[in-house]
Order: structure tokens, then sequence, then C-alpha cells
């Protein structure tokens, strides 16, 4: 028996020595993500360790996105001449009650993500699967040129099959298809699932693919991004996965609330662009070489303006999130946000909390049906934090809200995919449309509103009857909300 405990102690220490000097070797690294590293790591001991080896390494620092010189130089010129009218003040700004601060935000971008401001974009939200799907196949139909997609989640159900025969059709009639989708999100489909698409001239990758996918050390860092181009002229993008569920035929998810764009106008080069270098970076073999076809300059086809925002783990900057926490600070009125997950690091929860205290009118609104219970749980901790500081958190009981967006003062609003929560500021490749334009803030405030008739209040009355038992499973999944 003395042995076999000294043997254990031995693997315990070297287990806390090993996981010490793993996790603090890793550079630039958030302290609330090493500390809850170390938590698993010791808790774990050897498996922890290796659930750490595949989901826990920071991705490489090298430069894994690459897009080719036409493009580039293209993209630099332009941003460079925003940045000069910045400078002179004379950028031609959207009209906006407050209009320094939308200065103010257009510049964050610029100089923290290069995203330039493209002007006269037509731009429809969409807030019901069917009306989603309807039309975007309708769109692909039409397509004469190329069609590029990515998704995080692609189903190989009814919605699934149905886009996919839409794709086959048109790479049977020589459009250029190609499909990026994520190894995660997409793990159910067959390896055959494509096989039809690919004889037919399309293409189908996986984006940080690997041949054995349980050895995949990327397996963390996961595409996020939903994005459809198409002809260069059309895009979309938002909260819309590929799957029945999105069409509210899950009867455990019930209708299935989400926000998507459809987006006509020179902001669909943003996302061609974003396309074209997640293909290229995912896809070294079948690179896309640049083509005038891919970016036709469509001109003025609305009155909306916005910027394209990227973030993910090969960029420490987080431009989501800064954009999120700019948006909240600048706010004079109110805030709206819908999320289905709302997991915030401290520094974007210290700035609702502001907002709050600051006689800003905020409002969340979360899920009433948990599709990750260790998530949601984490999400009523945060959300009850916000409810003791005077905000309003409303509790979506349709069915399942998935939508992530976020309006101030009925002026400025963002729609993408990215979520309230760590894993999309820093651990997700997400997009997200930045969107000036009055019109749309108050649609979007109004749905808000609509969504608000079948919700109910979390209150401090539901708060502080939380039996000690669930406020223990709630601050439990707090403790991992840096590695979510």
């Amino acid at each position: 028996m003395d042995i076999i405990s000294t043997l254990f102690w031995i693997a315990i220490i070297l287990n806390s020595a090993l996981a010490i000097f793993t996790v603090f070797r890793e550079k630039e690294r958030d302290i609330a993500a090493i500390w809850a590293w170390l938590l698993v790591i010791i808790m774990l001991p050897g498996f922890g360790f290796v659930i750490y080896l595949f989901l826990g390494r920071k991705i490489s620092k090298e430069k894994i996105f690459d897009i080719r010189s036409q493009e580039r130089i293209g993209m630099a010129q332009l941003v460079e001449s925003q940045k000069k009218l910045i400078e002179t003040e004379n950028l031609d700004v959207p009209e906006s009650k407050y209009q320094d601060k939308t200065f103010e935000l257009i510049q964050l971008f610029l100089n923290g993500n290069e995203s330039v401001l493209t002007k006269g974009n037509e731009v429809k939200l969409i807030n019901d699967g069917h009306d989603k799907f309807d039309q975007m196949l309708e769109d692909i139909s039409k397509a004469k040129d190329h069609i590029h997609v990515t998704y995080y989640i692609f189903r190989g159900d009814g919605i699934g099959k149905k886009v996919l025969k839409a794709l086959e059709d048109r790479a049977q009639q020589g459009v250029k298809v190609r499909v990026l989708y994520d190894p995660v999100g997409a793990r159910v489909l067959g390896k055959h699932f494509f096989d039809k698409l690919r004889r037919y001239g399309g293409q189908a990758e996986p984006f940080f693919g690997s041949r054995f996918f349980l050895i995949n050390l990327r397996l963390n860092y996961r595409n996020h991004r939903k994005i459809v181009v198409i002809d260069g002229k059309i895009a979309y993008t938002g909260g819309f996965n590929v799957g029945d569920d999105y069409l509210g035929l899950y009867e455990e998810m019930g209708y299935w609330r989400d926000t998507h764009l459809r987006i006509e106008g020179n902001g669909v080069l943003s996302l061609q662009t974003r396309f074209l270098m997640d293909w290229n970076a995912s896809t070294k073999q079948k690179t896309i070489e640049y083509e005038e076809s891919y970016f036709p300059f469509s001109g003025l086809k609305g009155d909306t303006d916005l910027q394209m925002v990227s973030s993910g783990p090969d960029n420490e900057m987080h431009a989501i999130k800064k954009g999120f926490i700019k948006m909240i600070s600048m706010a004079k009125e109110s805030v709206y946000i819908q999320t289905p997950y709302f997991i915030p690091d401290e520094a974007l929860m210290e700035t609702i909390k502001i907002a709050i205290l600051s006689g800003i009118d905020v409002k969340v609104m979360l899920p009433n049906k948990p599709d990750h219970p260790f998530i949601y749980r984490a999400t009523l901790s945060y959300a009850s934090e916000l409810v003791k500081y005077g905000g309003e958190v409303y509790i979506y009981d349709k069915g399942f809200l998935h939508a992530k967006t976020i309006v101030i003062d009925k002026e400025i609003l963002s729609v993408g995919t990215a979520n309230f929560d760590i894993r999309s500021f820093k651990l997700n490749f997400e997009v997200n449309a930045f969107i000036y334009d009055r019109e749309l803030a108050h649609s979007q405030v109004q749905l808000f509103k609509e969504d608000a008739a079948h919700s109910f209040l979390l209150t401090e009355e539901i708060v502080d009857d939380y039996s000690k038992w669930e406020l223990f499973k709630q601050q439990f999944s707090r403790l991992f909300s840096p590695i979510l």
C-alpha cells in the first residue's frame, strides 16, 4: 500500500508540474483561461492533459490566412484611403444622432480589422428559417458564375439534401461551386455526402480538416461563420446553419428563432474576401486564384452602410468583442441584445454593468431551452448578475432563440455569427455585420419587442428562489466559462 500511495502522489505532483509548465508556457493567454485549464488538468490527472492537448493549445501565430496579392493590395489601398478621410474628417459617415461616435466605431474597425465601410447596400433581415432557405435556394438556382458556401453545421437531413441538390444542379451546369464546412459542426455527415457534387465539378472541403478526426490538434478552433456568396452580387450571413432544426422541425427545440441577413451591394465583396481567405487557408492544394468575376462592382443597391468584421483565434485583436464594447459604451438611450449563450468576459460584463448603472435601458434576451446544459447554467449565472444590477433579462419561451444581435439607440445594429460568449470572441472564427441604418435598427428593436411578448422576465424573485444546488451548478459551470 505504501508503494501504491507513493506512486499515486508522485503521479499527482508530476501531473501538477506538467500542467503548470504546459499552460503557462503559452504566451499571451488570458489569466482566467489559464486557471480554468489548470483546474481541468489537476482535477482529471492524465485525462485532463489529453483534453488540454486537443482543446486547450493556442493556435499557431503564423499567418494562417493568405489572400492573393491582387485582393490584398486592393483592400489595403481602400482601407488606407478611408483612414486618411477619417483623419481629415472627410469620410462620408452615415447620418446619426451621434455622428462623432459612429465615426469612432468605423475607425475602430478600419484600424483594428481593416474592415472597409461599404455604402449603398440593400440589406434584408430574415428571422424565419423557411423564409431564409426559400430565398437562398431561389438565388442559388439563378447563379451564373460561382457559389461559395461556408457553414458551421451542415446536416444531411431534409433541408441539407435540398441545399446540396441545388448546389449539384448548378455545378452540373458549369457554375463553380465550393463548400467549406467545419469538421466539428458537420461531423455527422457521411464521408460520401458531397461525392455527387464533386463528380459534377464542385468542391467541398473541411476547414482545418484532418485525416483522423480525433487527432486534429486544431479541433477546438471552429469556423463558426455562415457565409453564402452568389456571383459576387448576393450574400447571406447570420445565425442559421443548414439543418431541419433550423426550420423548427425538432420537437424538443420547437420553433427556431434566428436572425440572418441577405445582402446586395459592395458589402458582398467583404464576405467574398472572407470566404477566399478561409478557403485558401484550409485547402492549400486547391487555392482560389484571383478572378475579376469574384469581385464585380455592384454600385448602389440600397441605402444601408455597413462594415463586415471578422475575428478568430489567429488574431489577438478580438475585433467583434471590441465592437460590442464600443457600441455599448457609446449608447445614450438603449441597448438590446439577443443571444443564445451569454458568457461575457470581465471587460464586456463591466461595460454592460456601467451602462445599466448610467441609466441606459439595457435589455438582454436568452432562450428558455438549453441545447448545452453546462453552458446554459453559466449563462444563467451571468444573467442573474445583470438582474441584480437592474438590467432586464427576458427568457424567450416560444421555442429556441439562436439570434445574435445587438442594437443601440435604435441607430446602429450588429447581426452575425458571434454569440455573447468567450468562445465566440476568442476561440471561434466569426463574422458580424455592423450596420449603420436607422430603419433596420428600428426593425430589429420592433422584433425584440415582438419576441418579448413570448418571453418572461428573469426577476430578482426568481433568482433569489434558486436552490443551493442550482446555484452550485451555475457557479461550477461559470468556473469553466473561459474555456467553454
